[in-house]
Parts: C-alpha cells; sequence; structure tokens
C-alpha cells in the first residue's frame, strides 16, 4: 500500500512539472507574439501552481511593464532580486521600470559602514551566501585532511595555512547567510499599487496630508496600525498610507 501510494505521489508531481513546464512555454510564446495579457496569464498558473524562480518572477515582469503595468512590473522584478540579488539583467529592468514611476525619490546618503553592510549582505541571497558555505567546508574539510596525511613538511604548513584561510572565509559567508535571512525578516518592504496615495501625519483619515505617493514606488512597512501602515521612503520621509494602497513583498 506504501508503495502504491508513493508512486502515486511521485507521478502527481511529474504531473504537475509537466504542466508547469508548458505553462511557462505558453507564456514565452504568447511574449513572443505581443500577447501580454496572456503570457501574464500562463505565468501566473504557473506561480499559482508553487513554483518560484528568478526567471518566472523576471518574464512576469517584463510581460507586465510591456502591458503598461508599472506598479505590478516593479513588484515581480523586486521578487526577482530576493531571489537572485546581483543579477544584471533584473537590476537593469527594474531600473528602467522605476524611471517610469511619478515619485524621483533620492536616496538618503550612506555612511561607509552602511554601504559596505548592504553591498556585502545583499550581494547573494540567503540560498546562495548557505550553499558557498557549505561548499567551503566541504574545501575545508579537503585541504585539512590532504594537510594530515602529507608527509612533507613544506606542504603540510602550505596546506594548514590554506585550510585556515578556508575555513575563516566560510564563517565569514555564514555569517553573511544569517544577516541575509535576519534583513529578509525584519525588513518589510512593498510597492504601492494605488495610482495615488496620500500619506498621513497620522492613522487616521481626518489626519495632516503630508505627502502623496504613486504608484510601483517601493516603501519599508515600520510599523502597522489595523488599516494604516506607517511606511518609510529611500530618503527618510515616513508617514501613514492605508495598507490596502500597496502590496508587500
Amino acid at each position: 500500500m506504501k508503495r502504491v501510494l508513493f508512486i502515486l505521489i511521485a507521478l502527481i508531481s511529474v504531473v504537475g512539472f509537466s504542466q508547469g513546464t508548458n505553462s511557462f512555454e505558453e507564456g514565452v510564446n504568447s511574449y513572443k507574439e505581443g500577447e501580454f495579457q496572456q503570457a501574464i496569464a500562463s505565468w501566473s498558473s504557473v506561480l499559482e501552481s508553487g513554483e518560484h524562480s528568478t526567471a518566472l518572477y523576471y518574464n512576469l515582469a517584463n510581460a507586465y511593464f510591456k502591458n503598461n503595468q508599472l506598479a505590478e512590473s516593479i513588484y515581480y522584478y523586486e521578487k526577482a532580486l530576493q531571489l537572485s540579488p546581483s543579477d544584471k539583467d533584473v537590476l537593469n529592468n527594474l531600473a528602467i521600470a522605476q524611471n517610469s514611476t511619478v515619485d524621483a525619490i533620492e536616496a538618503a546618503p550612506e555612511n561607509i559602514f552602511e554601504s559596505w553592510y548592504n553591498n556585502t549582505v545583499t550581494l547573494f541571497s540567503f540560498n546562495g551566501w548557505a550553499i558557498l558555505s557549505v561548499i567551503l567546508m566541504m574545501l575545508f574539510a579537503l585541504l585539512f585532511l590532504w594537510y594530515y596525511y602529507s608527509n612533507s613538511s613544506s606542504k603540510k604548513r602550505l596546506l594548514f595555512s590554506g585550510s585556515i584561510a578556508v575555513f575563516l572565509v566560510a564563517i565569514v559567508s555564514l555569517t553573511a547567510a544569517f544577516l541575509s535571512q535576519n534583513h529578509l525578516k525584519n525588513s518589510r518592504f512593498a510597492i504601492i499599487f494605488a495610482e495615488s496615495s496620500q500619506v498621513r501625519s497620522e492613522p487616521l483619515s481626518r489626519s495632516e496630508v503630508s505627502f502623496r505617493l504613486h504608484e510601483g514606488t517601493k516603501v519599508k512597512i515600520t510599523e502597522q496600525d489595523n488599516e494604516w501602515v506607517r511606511i518609510e521612503i529611500a530618503d527618510g520621509k515616513e508617514g501613514w498610507m492605508l495598507k490596502n494602497d500597496l502590496k508587500e513583498l
């Protein structure tokens, strides 16, 4: 009975994978033919099946941008970057999409430490840092065993130094993996989907309007009060806006 159940589960997985692949290819063909709405529908069905990948998010973003749906395109470019933070194609297309937004927001200057920290931690995703850590630890073990069984004193010194250096880099990589995961968990970002949204001084409809933001702008959520969220934008300005006006990444 267990064997039959296992075979059934395997068959369902294969069928699901095949359907996802077919839908993805259908989306590619629709995109090439300029049928962007159909491409969006095909790739969205793949997303709804539980598949998540940089390529899927990237293609969805491209289709939304071609379909003049700016907020959706930026949202999915950002989702792609969460999986592949240093992907040049995603970064370039995101920059193009952001140039089409109404809000021109200059980021607040960072000090040297903040710049180094952000550039280092976001160099890879959590999975990327974790995989690198495992590879480095395996290399360390290999070098250490080679050192242990080597008979040459000069080679032993070289292998020992090399293994220690690799071990230290592995520790740095592992630390970066945890920092990346912690950054992702503790930082709530969102994209504004409303065409225009009022940012108020308090989480009240009658409070003063501090400024306005428009679709496609990325914000950081720092607090929530029922249907209101406190947001911060890249230049440091803060305020309250309706949660329904944005979509969290």
